[in-house]
């Protein structure tokens, strides 16, 4: 079978490809570049824990080795702290976003690529023509090995501008120049070090509506301000001066500092009307545009491609049903959707300024606090998409059980003893293409795995998951959530649970499985049947 074509080397595309390659389906990266990427410190990225841990298992050695996990978090307004947060890794400890550069993620994704066997980059290869049959796609290409490459499907990773969302005659709907924000990148030190800084109406004269300070290994930070809407050009003088006021304003004195880069960015809020037509997708900045009040693009970006990499795997493998590879569009799309509705609803309040909410007791706060959200991955401008209504979700059953995931939403990081009887996290065993089933049974960890291995419900469990009608591993953990003892967890590829059962119940666990892969393939003519979405 012809491999995936995927357009665009960022790092939502070669994500993708490297999440490809761990299902063990090949793929070509069509790059109109040379292969490398210039260093611009300015640009650097924020992820989540579930994104970060995704780029670390794809081979991203940055986000271990570049990139900087937060001590804590506050936010001021005026003079005065109005929120601080402590990150930690214990139990009870709140996980730390990592803040890298991102050329050193994406040369690190792509050096993975390179190293795969499943993986062909194809660089100065510049898309500019698409067709689409019932078998595959081809894609013609200019530049010095101008050719056409065949492909099972393609997907479209090539940013705001995608040739392919154009090639497919998609609109790309959604407002310009939602915020413009000035930024720099520094070495210096700071009054917190380690610490993150959301700082609203600081009070000195340059300081504007807000300015935010994320650290960066090795003494470097970066520092974003909130411009104008409708600002003239920032001249270096005025940045220059900007910057000084504000170490001063954090500092007493403006401390000595060394500027690495300088940029000016401009934001905007835009939603491709679909993500999928016929064999070609759309992921990433091709698909979506956000990033104002603290939103991460980046993060979605990756959630792209890791739905997305173990729907085209099953399709490539076995076969998939149209409900399965529509699903990409209805669960993604939806999500940022409803990420971009929280984004238009909370500027108005966050962003308008004055008038009598100035005057409500607590209001403050309450604005800070929500525009903190998207800057920690809370709350609906922040936390991991939950996907509730999917068409993967199984049919209510009598044997299913709450636990303290909702079906839909990402499990949690538990330990859990593999097959082999090492004991490693959860996440560790995502994005293999297997379902995974894990069995909640508190003690097994003080016996030895072949006695448990053969006691209690494992064998029967044991022998439903054989019995599945998709590629499934069981997994045991000693706790879980929410869960109480002999709970079964159905997770999908993708580290989204299925769904719960009180107990081992083999029929329902069937029809879960079944529900998740999307039901059965149907070997038919490929249609378009992906209708806009309002």
């Amino acid at each position: 079978m012809d491999p995936v074509i995927v357009v665009g080397a960022g790092p939502v595309g070669l994500a993708l490809a490297l999440s490809l390659a761990a299902q063990k389906v090949p793929s070509v990266v069509l790059d109109e570049g040379s292969g490398g990427e210039e260093p611009r410190p300015v640009r650097t990225a924020v992820l989540r824990p579930d994104t970060a841990a995704f780029a670390e298992r794809l081979g991203c050695a940055a986000v271990r080795d570049e990139g900087a996990r937060w001590t804590g978090w506050r936010a001021m307004r005026r003079g005065t702290l109005q929120r601080q947060v402590s990150f930690g890794d214990g139990p009870d400890g709140v996980p730390s976003p990592v803040h890298l550069p991102q050329h050193a993620l994406t040369r690190d994704l792509r050096d993975a690529a390179a190293a795969s066997r499943l993986v062909q980059l194809a660089p100065r290869s510049r898309l500019d023509a698409l067709e689409q049959d019932d078998n595959g796609v081809a894609a013609h290409t200019t530049g010095p090995g101008a050719t056409w490459w065949r492909g099972s499907y393609l997907v479209g990773c090539d940013g705001a501008r995608s040739t392919v969302r154009k090639l497919l005659d998609v609109r790309f709907a959604g407002r310009t120049a939602v915020e413009r924000t000035a930024v720099v990148a520094l070495r210096t030190e700071l009054p917190w070090p380690g610490e993150a800084l959301l700082h609203r109406l600081p009070p000195w004269r340059t300081g504007g509506d807000e300015v935010t300070a994320r650290p960066l290994p090795g003494g470097t930070w970066r520092i974003d301000w909130l411009l104008p809407p409708r600002a003239e050009l920032v001249t270096p003088d005025a940045l220059t001066g900007r910057l000084r006021d504000t170490l001063a304003g954090w500092c007493g004195t403006t401390p000595s500092y060394e500027l690495l880069d300088t940029g000016v960015y401009t934001l905007h809020h835009r939603l491709a009307r679909r993500w999928r037509v016929r064999r070609a997708f759309l992921a990433g900045d091709a698909a979506h545009l956000l990033g104002a009040v603290g939103i991460q693009g980046l993060d979605e970006g990756l959630r792209d491609a890791s739905n997305l990499a173990w729907k085209l795997a099953q399709a490539w493998h076995h076969g998939a049903s149209e409900v399965l590879l529509d699903s990409y569009q209805t669960e993604r799309r939806a999500s940022v959707a409803a990420r971009l509705r929280a984004a238009d609803q909370a500027m108005p309040v966050l962003r308008g300024g004055g008038g009598l909410r100035s005057y409500i007791p607590g209001a403050a706060r309450g604005h800070d606090t929500l525009l903190a959200d998207g800057h920690l991955g809370h709350g609906p401008l922040g936390a991991p998409p939950a996907y509730p209504h999917s068409p993967l979700a199984p049919p209510p059953a009598e044997a299913h059980a709450p636990v303290g995931t909702e079906a839909g939403a990402p499990v949690e990081d538990v330990p859990v003893t593999a097959p082999d009887g090492s004991t490693v996290a959860l996440r560790d065993r995502l994005g293999r293409g297997r379902l995974l089933v894990v069995l909640i049974a508190p003690g097994t960890g003080v016996w030895d795995r072949r006695h448990w291995l053969t006691a209690g419900v494992m064998p029967r469990l044991a022998a439903a998951v054989n019995s599945l009608p998709a590629e499934a591993e069981l997994l045991v953990a000693e706790e879980y959530p929410g869960a109480a003892a002999h709970s079964v967890l159905l997770v999908r590829p993708d580290g989204h649970l299925v769904t719960a059962f009180a107990g081992v119940w083999p029929g329902e666990l069937y029809t879960a499985a079944d529900a998740a892969r999307g039901g059965a393939v149907v070997h038919a003519r490929v249609e378009d049947r992906t209708a806009d979405i309002n």
